[in-house]
C-alpha cells in the first residue's frame, strides 16, 4: 500500500511572498544630551532678560547743566538739574548729593546745556576771575551787541569811536567772559552785560563805554 506524501504548500506560499523581503527598522536612538542643552538655553536666555530688566531700573540720580556755564564761571542754582541715569553707565558722573559742593566751585571748560555734568568739569578756584581780573558793566545799544549773547560765551571788546573822531578803532580785549547778561523779559534782547577782562584794560573800557563807543563781538569758536 502506497502512502502518497503532500507539500505543505501554506508554508512555501508564506516564505515567497513580498512580505518576507521587508528590512527590519532599527530602533529609535534618543537623544537626552540634546534635549537637556537645549532646556539650558532656554532658561539661560530668560535669566539674562531678568537681570537686563532689573539693572534697567537700578537708577541714580545726576547732575546735568540746564544753562551754559562758561568756563571760569561758579555754578548756580539755576544751572543745575537733576536726571536719572543708570547706575553702572561707566560716567564718572557728579552725584545730585554733591550739588553743593558743586555750586562752591567753578567751571574748568565752557558747558553747554544738555551735558551730564561729570568730576573733571569743575575746579575749585577760577581762572577768570583770579587776581588781575575785573569785571566791567557795558550798556550797549543794538548794533553794538549781537543777538542771543549768553552767559559763558567769549566776546571781543572794541573802542568805536564816534563819526567826529579822528581815531581809529581797535580791539581792547581779544577774549572777554560774558559773567552776567540783563534781563531779557521785556525786550527780549537787553544789552546790559558784564565782560571780565583784564584789570589794566578795565579802566579804558569803561571810559569809552560811558560815552557810548564800544560794541562786543561774538567769539563762537572761543567757548
Amino acid at each position: 500500500m502506497r502512502t502518497s506524501e503532500k507539500p505543505a504548500a501554506n508554508a512555501a506560499a508564506g516564505l515567497s511572498g513580498p512580505a518576507s523581503r521587508k528590512l527590519p527598522v532599527p530602533p529609535r536612538e534618543r537623544k537626552p544630551a540634546l534635549a537637556a542643552l537645549a532646556v539650558l538655553l532656554i532658561l539661560g536666555g530668560a535669566l539674562a532678560t531678568t537681570l537686563l530688566v532689573l539693572r534697567s531700573g537700578d537708577r541714580v540720580s545726576a547732575i546735568r547743566i540746564s544753562q551754559q556755564v562758561g568756563a571760569g564761571q561758579k555754578f548756580t542754582t539755576q544751572a543745575l538739574e537733576e536726571v536719572k541715569i543708570a547706575a553702572e553707565s561707566g560716567v564718572d558722573f557728579v552725584s545730585w548729593s554733591q550739588r553743593g559742593q558743586v555750586l562752591d566751585s567753578f567751571a574748568a571748560v565752557t558747558i553747554l546745556p544738555g551735558t551730564l555734568l561729570t568730576n573733571n568739569m569743575g575746579v575749585r578756584a577760577s581762572s577768570e576771575l583770579g587776581e588781575g581780573k575785573a569785571t566791567v558793566g557795558l550798556s550797549l545799544k543794538p548794533g553794538q551787541i549781537p543777538a542771543g549773547i549768553a552767559e559763558g560765551d567769549r566776546v571781543q571788546v572794541v573802542h568805536v569811536p564816534s563819526r567826529s573822531s579822528q581815531a581809529q578803532s581797535r580791539v581792547l580785549a581779544a577774549s572777554a567772559l560774558v559773567f552776567a547778561t540783563g534781563d531779557r523779559s521785556r525786550n527780549g534782547n537787553s544789552g546790559q552785560i558784564t565782560v571780565v577782562v583784564d584789570s589794566a584794560a578795565a579802566p579804558e573800557i569803561m571810559v569809552f563805554a560811558s560815552s557810548g563807543e564800544i560794541a562786543v563781538a561774538e567769539l563762537p569758536g572761543a567757548r
